[in-house]
Protein backbone atom coordinates (compact mmCIF):
# COMPACT_ATOMS: atom_id res chain seq x y z
CA UNK A 1 0.00 0.00 0.00
CA UNK A 2 1.14 3.24 -0.99
CA UNK A 3 1.02 6.04 1.03
CA UNK A 4 -0.84 9.41 0.99
CA UNK A 5 2.24 11.41 0.49
CA UNK A 6 3.80 9.25 -2.29
CA UNK A 7 0.53 9.44 -4.37
CA UNK A 8 0.47 12.84 -3.90
CA UNK A 9 4.18 13.57 -5.01
CA UNK A 10 3.77 11.09 -7.92
CA UNK A 11 0.60 12.66 -9.09
CA UNK A 12 1.87 16.59 -8.89
CA UNK A 13 4.59 14.65 -10.53
CA UNK A 14 2.35 14.19 -13.62
CA UNK A 15 0.74 17.27 -13.31
CA UNK A 16 3.41 19.31 -13.24
CA UNK A 17 4.29 18.52 -16.49
CA UNK A 18 1.43 20.87 -17.52
CA UNK A 19 3.04 23.68 -16.21
CA UNK A 20 4.47 24.06 -19.71
CA UNK A 21 1.69 25.80 -20.85
CA UNK A 22 2.61 28.86 -18.18
CA UNK A 23 6.54 28.45 -18.48
CA UNK A 24 8.43 27.29 -20.94
CA UNK A 25 10.34 23.94 -20.19
CA UNK A 26 8.26 23.63 -17.16
CA UNK A 27 7.05 20.27 -18.23
CA UNK A 28 11.24 19.03 -17.80
CA UNK A 29 12.16 21.29 -15.28
CA UNK A 30 9.59 20.85 -12.40
CA UNK A 31 8.80 16.70 -13.25
CA UNK A 32 12.37 16.36 -12.99
CA UNK A 33 13.16 18.71 -9.63
CA UNK A 34 10.32 16.39 -8.06
CA UNK A 35 11.40 13.24 -9.53
CA UNK A 36 15.16 13.79 -7.90
CA UNK A 37 14.24 15.24 -4.69
CA UNK A 38 12.09 11.94 -3.66
CA UNK A 39 13.10 9.28 -5.58
CA UNK A 40 15.59 7.79 -3.19
CA UNK A 41 12.60 7.81 -0.60
CA UNK A 42 10.12 5.83 -2.88
CA UNK A 43 9.56 3.06 -5.71
CA UNK A 44 6.75 4.01 -6.59
CA UNK A 45 7.67 7.81 -6.86
CA UNK A 46 10.72 7.10 -8.73
CA UNK A 47 8.33 5.30 -10.97
CA UNK A 48 6.12 7.97 -11.62
CA UNK A 49 9.17 10.27 -11.85
CA UNK A 50 10.80 8.33 -14.44
CA UNK A 51 7.45 8.03 -16.74
CA UNK A 52 6.97 11.33 -16.37
CA UNK A 53 9.87 12.96 -17.85
CA UNK A 54 10.30 9.78 -20.64
CA UNK A 55 7.15 10.69 -21.77
CA UNK A 56 7.57 14.34 -21.59
CA UNK A 57 10.89 13.30 -23.45
CA UNK A 58 9.31 11.45 -26.15
CA UNK A 59 6.62 13.97 -26.49
CA UNK A 60 9.73 16.39 -27.34
CA UNK A 61 11.20 14.18 -30.22
CA UNK A 62 7.60 13.20 -31.72
CA UNK A 63 6.63 16.66 -31.54
CA UNK A 64 10.12 17.91 -33.56
CA UNK A 65 10.42 15.09 -35.72
CA UNK A 66 6.35 16.35 -37.37
CA UNK A 67 7.45 20.27 -37.03
CA UNK A 68 10.03 19.37 -39.11
CA UNK A 69 8.24 17.25 -41.27
CA UNK A 70 5.00 19.93 -41.94
CA UNK A 71 7.32 23.57 -41.83
CA UNK A 72 9.44 22.84 -44.34
CA UNK A 73 7.05 21.61 -47.04
CA UNK A 74 4.54 24.52 -46.80
CA UNK A 75 7.38 26.33 -46.62
CA UNK A 76 8.79 25.19 -49.87
CA UNK A 77 5.73 24.76 -51.37
CA UNK A 78 4.15 27.86 -50.50
CA UNK A 79 7.43 29.92 -52.00
CA UNK A 80 7.03 27.56 -55.43
CA UNK A 81 3.34 28.79 -55.73
CA UNK A 82 4.20 32.55 -55.42
CA UNK A 83 7.19 32.25 -57.82
CA UNK A 84 4.97 30.44 -60.48
CA UNK A 85 1.86 33.07 -59.94
CA UNK A 86 5.09 35.89 -60.31
CA UNK A 87 6.19 34.46 -63.72
CA UNK A 88 2.94 34.25 -64.63
CA UNK A 89 0.70 37.13 -63.40
CA UNK A 90 2.83 39.50 -62.08
CA UNK A 91 0.70 39.66 -58.80
CA UNK A 92 0.00 36.93 -56.60
CA UNK A 93 -3.31 36.89 -54.31
CA UNK A 94 -3.65 35.04 -51.24
CA UNK A 95 -6.92 32.71 -52.78
CA UNK A 96 -5.20 32.09 -55.75
CA UNK A 97 -2.83 30.10 -53.50
CA UNK A 98 -4.94 27.51 -52.06
CA UNK A 99 -6.79 26.31 -55.00
CA UNK A 100 -6.90 22.48 -55.74
CA UNK A 101 -4.82 22.71 -58.45
CA UNK A 102 -1.76 24.17 -56.37
CA UNK A 103 -2.57 21.12 -53.61
CA UNK A 104 0.05 18.84 -54.40
CA UNK A 105 1.73 15.79 -52.49
CA UNK A 106 4.24 17.36 -50.83
CA UNK A 107 1.24 19.78 -49.24
CA UNK A 108 -0.98 16.81 -48.23
CA UNK A 109 2.07 15.17 -46.18
CA UNK A 110 2.33 18.68 -44.52
CA UNK A 111 -1.09 18.41 -43.50
CA UNK A 112 -1.35 15.14 -42.05
CA UNK A 113 2.43 16.03 -40.41
CA UNK A 114 0.66 19.16 -38.97
CA UNK A 115 -2.51 17.04 -37.74
CA UNK A 116 -0.99 14.57 -36.15
CA UNK A 117 1.21 17.08 -34.19
CA UNK A 118 -1.83 19.13 -33.07
CA UNK A 119 -3.39 15.13 -32.33
CA UNK A 120 -0.26 14.57 -29.90
CA UNK A 121 -0.35 17.97 -28.17
CA UNK A 122 -4.15 16.88 -27.29
CA UNK A 123 -3.45 13.65 -26.47
CA UNK A 124 -0.60 14.41 -24.03
CA UNK A 125 -2.56 17.11 -22.07
CA UNK A 126 -5.19 14.53 -21.64
CA UNK A 127 -2.83 11.61 -20.94
CA UNK A 128 -0.89 13.31 -18.22
CA UNK A 129 -4.04 13.67 -16.35
CA UNK A 130 -4.50 10.49 -16.74
CA UNK A 131 -1.93 9.29 -15.32
CA UNK A 132 -2.05 11.90 -12.54
CA UNK A 133 -5.62 9.92 -11.88
CA UNK A 134 -3.61 6.57 -11.78
CA UNK A 135 -0.85 7.87 -9.33
CA UNK A 136 -3.31 9.60 -6.61
CA UNK A 137 -5.22 6.05 -6.38
CA UNK A 138 -1.56 4.15 -6.05
CA UNK A 139 -1.62 2.40 -9.87
CA UNK A 140 1.32 1.81 -11.65
CA UNK A 141 0.98 3.64 -14.93
CA UNK A 142 3.13 3.53 -17.92
CA UNK A 143 2.71 6.48 -21.13
CA UNK A 144 2.03 4.71 -24.17
CA UNK A 145 4.41 5.50 -27.14
CA UNK A 146 6.99 5.94 -24.71
CA UNK A 147 10.75 5.66 -25.24
CA UNK A 148 12.28 4.80 -22.15
CA UNK A 149 15.07 7.98 -21.86
CA UNK A 150 15.86 6.96 -18.22
CA UNK A 151 15.68 3.49 -17.42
Amino acid sequence: MKTSNERTIASITHLSALSQYIIPFGNYIFPLILWTTNKDKSDFVNHHGKQTLNFQLSMLLYSFLFVIIAVPTFLIWLFKIIHQFELENQTVEFQDIFTTQNITGMVIVGIVAAIIFLVLKLAEFFLVIYAAFKAADGEYYKYPLTINFIK
